[in-house]
């Protein structure tokens, strides 16, 4: 691998918006790395703030030693009364999210605390008649069927009024969650979040990570054996779906998730990747983020969660067949559901729309709003907001972009809300619809305030320039040792110049998307290119893209392909110093 020459940052134009490379970090730090570090590598780790060589070492080793559980906020806690309540024989409300990661921590609570002796009562609320969240009726409803514990997975910090109501109905709370810490917490027994206490924790696992440490300890305090393998792989499942930023321990947590996850036997996995159409020896992030997770979200988007927890926790394969089957047809509805959909939005925002994109209809339903915020997100690269109108109420769905923090723009704007919560990077609210033209008016407002004009430009973040024809396998080997990649670890971008486009045809439903074949020097590369038809290179000419690389399965095994972000036809343009 050549070394990168030290640069500014530096720009091109593509077709579709501006190609950046970053200045040089400082490498310094590898000088003692000796030559069996590659220089690209070098390059690469320190722009993900990897700055030494012992730190490079540790990155690209095995996954070690996850963090003490002990400095995860309020844990002991937590477990002293799971522990009671396992040894008494409790009934214990597990109430949970309707998403990928509520539904794998409310799986994981459920089988733990079930082996160790509680009657676990999962709960996963509707979330069409219910909304996010825990509600006060779900609370009196499970007091009632004899719930003397409640414990929440995936939600709880900011259900104040929710945890009162139980404490007042004489149960003991414990809140299992990673959303944003509001400023006034709930009055629960414990409220395990590793947000708490300013992130000392030092990562941010998804709640089925927390749901996981949990377990874990709590088979420890009780000195019963554990295999940690059946609930690893749901890590990996909550971890990538919930886009956890894969930094330290959470890394860690999906590295050893996916090798539970390609050896799993829970028939419930077994059975949704035989109706994917994929191996799970096979299966990695991005396989999780684009087939399998999508597939356990159409359950609570289209239906109820609740058929996507019975998948989890089917004893056999035959019921899980059953269970997958039903929701293959149900990711298919979401499919068409989410194309209709999309297009509306596409309409309601407008050609050109303002620092932060705001639609709302009542011909979207609040199962798919998600996906649509997410789509006008990537599309227009500005925070979006989609939100459906059902029931007299606004349910709101928000994504946003890198540069801004859209749980922290509901949080300057509580007073519209009926409910809220989330993240920096994806947040959810109810609205009274007669409050949505205010609301659109405030948050736009309040966005253009605080969000850098520069950060709406869209540019793709290039880690470095590499020729095609200087990709070996051993360079490919290396590169995998970066992975997995995901939210907070992105897949390295790179740029070849003067690639020659031997084919190129438009695939997919609506011909959006380009499958090719790149040519340098003797090696030919499959290539596929998504929502990028309307810059396509005719064959025979020489193009320069900015590609990474992502493995494709096809007839039972995995192949290596090109995926183009952005191309253009060859030019001898050269950079302009970036800004």
């Amino acid at each position: 691998m050549v070394a990168p020459e030290a640069a500014p940052a530096r720009v091109l134009t593509g077709s579709g918006g501006l190609w950046r490379i970053d200045a040089t970090p400082d490498l310094g730090g590898f000088d003692d790395a000796g030559p069996g570090l590659p220089p690209l590598m070098r390059l690469l780790l320190a722009r993900r703030g990897v700055t030494t060589a012992d730190a490079a070492r540790r990155f690209l080793g095995s996954p070690r030693d996850l963090t003490d559980p002990r400095l995860m906020p309020n844990l002991e806690v937590a477990v002293e009364r799971l522990g009671r309540a396992c040894r008494a024989g409790e009934t214990v409300a597990v109430y949970g999210d309707y998403d990928v990661d509520g539904v794998t921590a409310t799986a994981v609570l459920t089988e733990g605390l079930r082996a160790l002796g509680a009657v676990p009562m999962p709960y996963l609320p509707d979330r069409f008649t219910e909304g996010y969240g825990p509600n006060v009726r779900a609370i009196r409803r499970l007091a009632d069927q004899g719930a003397t514990l409640l414990v929440t997975a995936d939600t709880g910090t900011s259900a104040v009024d929710e945890v009162a109501e139980a404490n007042g109905l004489g149960m003991d709370v414990v809140v299992i969650d990673h959303h944003t810490i509001p400023e006034r917490l709930p009055e629960a027994l414990a409220i395990v979040n590793p947000k708490l206490n300013g992130n000392a924790y030092g990562s941010e696992p998804a709640a089925v990570g927390v749901a996981y440490k949990v377990i874990h300890d709590l088979h420890d305090r009780l000195g019963q054996s554990y295999d940690p393998a059946p609930h690893r792989a749901l890590v990996a499942l909550g971890t990538v779906c919930d886009l956890a930023p894969l930094l330290g321990e959470c890394r860690d947590l999906l590295r050893i998730g996916l090798d539970a996850l390609r050896t799993t036997r829970r028939p419930g996995l077994l059975a949704l990747c035989a109706v994917a159409g994929i191996e799970p020896r096979l299966v990695d992030a991005e396989s999780i983020g684009w087939v399998i997770g999508p597939r356990l979200n159409a359950a609570g988007r289209m239906a109820h969660a609740r058929i996507a927890l019975d998948l989890l926790l089917a004893p056999t394969i035959e019921e899980a067949r059953t269970i997958a089957a039903e929701i293959e047809q149900l990711n298919d509805d979401r499919r068409a559901a989410t194309t209709h959909a999309v297009e509306l939005a596409r309409a309601l925002a407008g050609d050109t729309p303002p620092s932060l994109i705001v639609v709302d209809s009542s011909e979207m339903s609040s199962g798919i709003i998600g996906l649509v915020a997410a789509r006008l997100a990537e599309e227009f690269h500005r925070p979006a907001i989609a939100i459906g109108i059902e029931g007299g109420e606004g349910r709101g769905s928000c994504r946003s972009i890198p540069e801004f923090d859209v749980t922290a723009l509901l949080q300057r704007n509580a007073d519209l809300f009926l409910r809220y919560g989330g993240h920096r990077a994806a947040a959810g609210f109810s609205v009274a619809p007669e409050r949505i033209p205010e609301m659109r008016a405030r948050l736009v407002e309040d966005t253009a305030r605080h969000l850098d004009p520069t950060a709406l430009v869209a540019a793709l973040e290039v880690d470095a320039e590499l020729p095609l024809a200087e990709v070996d396998r051993r360079m490919v080997q290396w590169l995998g040792l970066l992975g997995p990649f995901g939210n907070g670890n992105p897949a390295p971008i790179f740029l070849a110049r003067r690639v020659r486009v031997t084919d190129s045809r438009t695939v997919g439903a609506d011909g959006a998307h380009l499958q090719m074949s790149l040519r340098a020097g003797n090696v030919t590369w499959r290539a596929i290119a998504f929502r990028q038809a309307a810059a396509a290179v005719a064959p025979g000419e020489d193009a320069d893209v900015v590609y990474t690389f992502r493995s494709d399965q096809f007839g039972g095994e995995a192949r290596l392909q090109i995926e183009v972000l952005d191309l253009r036809p060859a030019s001898d343009d050269g950079f302009e110093t970036a800004r």
